[in-house]
């Protein structure tokens, strides 16, 4: 039973070119299924979440990641009477649109974009869903509800200001409402990717050496997961030890969510979603203590993992990567698979070929984006 606050199938707004309704599922989780067959969300298992997919068959891909928030956002949606399938659809396509080596990549490809109106992964996942996909007979992209998109344009809250091109094209032939935030199931999607980045990323972390168990027990949550553990399990071997300890890190920040957004929503009295959407504030949210300890443990993970000397050295080689691959794609569009060359053909200014340049690069893996690197090098064709 959803509560009535919650996302009601039956009363979605419509896709932008419409379909017969199926018999057996609903419209939110054909959006679902139409994300996880996307060609998109399949590359995802080749692209960095922190370590370049090659570094190792044990850490998070962004595939795996995203995973890993949909899990979370089944939980939290399922426990707050929320609609499952629609929370599960926006965790699944948050990180679409996210380019080769993660992070580096997109910042890389960003500047090189500066002079044709910059680059966005939210906004490129928004792309992709409605324009990059072409597999069906009677749309481009995947044609999902406009619940789902307002839920991946809006999951980190009201899109003000100037919007980035790629989602001001979507936002002009269907009105997402960017002033305002998004429904209770997007923005427990938002927190979901919170939750499981932090978790996933100290275990990463630890798995590469960048810090230890003992360095990490003086963070908030953490150094009490542990003593809970150790007085359960004395002597337990330490890796089982470190995933018994993390997963109750996982289940102290879902249930504070779980809590809160309990708390919020008796607070701010919303009986519909267009009053969550209204409230000016979001109701899914973690509390005021539980937030600040996660600053902390966030403050760690940024100074020992994301700019490690390790990791920021590969960051530096993938970002020259990406500086490499646009300039030589932009000059040379042709060389591009065939697939481009009616768009290449038919770009009429340097704006518009340079965005079918970035959506190339965008969506290339780490090891397509290698290859080509290590291709075009050995031919002599990069300088």
């Amino acid at each position: 039973m959803h509560a009535s606050y919650a996302t009601k199938p039956d009363q979605s707004r419509g896709r932008l070119i419409a379909e017969e309704e199926s018999s057996f599922r609903s419209p939110y989780q054909r959006d679902r299924d139409r994300i996880i067959h996307a060609s998109a969300f399949r590359r995802l298992k080749h692209k960095t979440q922190v370590f370049v997919e090659h570094e190792g068959d044990n850490y998070r891909t962004r595939l795996t990641h995203s995973i890993e928030v949909g899990q979370v956002g089944r939980t939290i949606a399922a426990a707050l009477g929320l609609n499952q399938e629609l929370t599960e659809a926006v965790a699944l396509a948050h990180d679409l649109g996210h380019t080769p080596f993660g992070h580096t990549g997109e910042d890389a490809l960003h500047a090189l974009m500066q002079p044709y109106g910059g680059f966005d992964h939210n906004a490129q996942a928004i792309r992709i869903v409605t324009n990059l996909e072409r597999h069906y007979a009677e749309f481009d992209g995947l044609n999902l509800s406009w619940e789902a998109l307002e839920a991946i344009a809006k999951h980190n809250g009201p899109v003000v200001g100037d919007l980035p091109w790629a989602l001001a094209e979507c936002n002009a032939a269907m009105d997402l409402e960017l002033h305002t935030h998004a429904s209770a199931e997007a923005q427990v999607a938002a927190l979901s990717d919170d939750i499981a980045y932090n978790n996933h990323d100290l275990h990463d972390g630890l798995r590469a050496g960048l810090f230890t168990d003992e360095e990490i027990t003086h963070l908030p949550i953490i150094g009490a997961s542990y003593s809970k553990v150790d007085g359960k399990y004395p002597g337990l071997d330490p890796l089982r030890r470190r995933h018994e300890a993390l997963r109750r890190v996982f289940g102290v920040m879902v249930g504070d969510v779980i809590d809160t957004a309990r708390e919020n929503m008796t607070a701010s009295g919303v009986k519909s979603v267009e009053e969550v959407r209204e409230l000016g504030r979001p109701v899914v949210a973690f509390s005021p203590d539980l937030w600040r300890d996660l600053k902390e443990i966030r403050a760690f993970l940024f100074t020992r993992m994301y700019r490690a000397p390790s990791v920021m050295e590969v960051r530096i080689r993938m970002a020259a990567v990406v500086e490499a691959l646009f300039p030589y794609f932009l000059a040379n569009p042709l060389q591009m698979p065939e697939r481009w060359h009616r768009e290449i053909e038919a770009a009429t200014h340097e704006t518009a070929l340079a965005r079918i340049t970035s959506d190339y690069i965008a969506g290339m893996t780490d090891r397509f984006a290698l290859q080509q690197h290590e291709k075009l090098m050995r031919a002599g064709k990069l300088g």
